[in-house]
């Protein structure tokens, strides 16, 4: 099925939160559409609830948490048995908030989690490989956001081997949160215990210098491992090289103060880039916007101040 079959499936029944779901195996698609401005809208999660934006703004309110607004390349993922309520305020006819979100049950997450145990062990300071049931709010990568475009088109078509193709991409989608959650504990953890052991020192000496040029000879000799070895742990604990999570890391930071509302100019130098051009193009290739409207969508019909380049 074409975007314009989807289009044409999507048109609105009732103005808040129009839902267009698709069905397939251990799991579920929907797209909702808002066409008018709205607040505190009920939603609760059954299932694993993955929410990514595709278009507007969202104000989430969960229990015992800050407000967080929820924009696009943006993830909010919501365990069974939790609520949030939502405010809408950009939503109109001619530019609704629309929001793709995919219901996964919890015996796939298990079976997935099963595999990764069998697969990839965690090390003794970690917990097994499972989902954790909290509420998190957390900006994604283009791969996930490509992810996220494959898995409606999947659910969407009719395609001979439609299940198994939802069943694989599923699957992935659960890797990813999985890996994204062992990634922050991993981080929170080397905050909290720098010399824990070889890697939570070399994740320490990144995060406290984050401006600064990465020396991975000086990483091997803080973690006392070989530049294969070295290679070879972030790659299998956090998914990527030293040099990409540094500069993972500068742009999840970089999202904080764009947020803060601090000049983009300052940012781009206090976090080591090399200009402001090369960091519009980090940023833009990480979430799909530049810095500027980043933070132009934030802090729009805020009436907060801006500051600017």
């Amino acid at each position: 099925m074409n975007r314009q079959n989807i289009n044409t499936l999507r048109k609105p029944t009732k103005l808040i939160e129009n839902r267009t779901q698709f069905a397939g195996p251990e799991s579920e698609v929907s797209i909702y559409d808002t066409y008018e401005a709205a607040s505190r809208v009920d939603l609760h999660a059954d299932q694993v609830l993955y929410c990514g934006m595709i278009s507007g703004k969202k104000v989430m309110h969960s229990p015992g948490c800050d407000e967080q607004i929820f924009l696009p390349h943006e993830s909010f993922i919501m365990a069974p048995g939790t609520s949030v309520e939502i405010d809408f305020p950009e939503a109109n006819k001619s530019s609704p908030t629309s929001c793709l979100t995919v219901e996964i049950s919890k015996e796939k997450i298990a079976s997935v989690a099963e595999c990764m145990n069998e697969s990839f062990p965690l090390d003794s300071i970690q917990r097994e490989w499972n989902y954790d049931t909290q509420v998190l709010h957390t900006s994604h990568s283009t791969a996930t956001q490509r992810l996220l475009t494959r898995l409606l088109t999947i659910f969407t078509e009719n395609h001979p081997d439609k299940n198994m193709l939802i069943d694989l991409n599923i699957s992935e989608l659960i890797i990813r949160m999985m890996r994204k959650q062992e990634r922050e504990f991993l981080l929170s953890h080397c905050s909290a215990e720098p010399d824990a052991n070889s890697l939570t020192e070399a994740l320490s000496c990144i995060k406290k210098n984050l401006a600064k040029g990465l020396s991975i000879e000086e990483l091997c000799q803080i973690a006392c491992m070989s530049r294969s070895r070295l290679y070879y742990e972030f790659k299998n604990k956090l998914g990527c090289s030293p040099a990409e999570l540094q500069q993972q890391l500068r742009l999840k930071e970089a999202t904080k103060r764009l947020r803060r509302g601090d000049v983009i100019t300052t940012i781009c130098y206090d976090l080591g880039f090399s200009s402001p051009s090369h960091f519009s193009r980090r940023f833009k290739c990480c979430f799909g916007c530049t810095p500027t409207e980043y933070r132009n969508k934030y802090f729009a019909s805020n009436n907060l101040p801006k500051n600017t380049f």
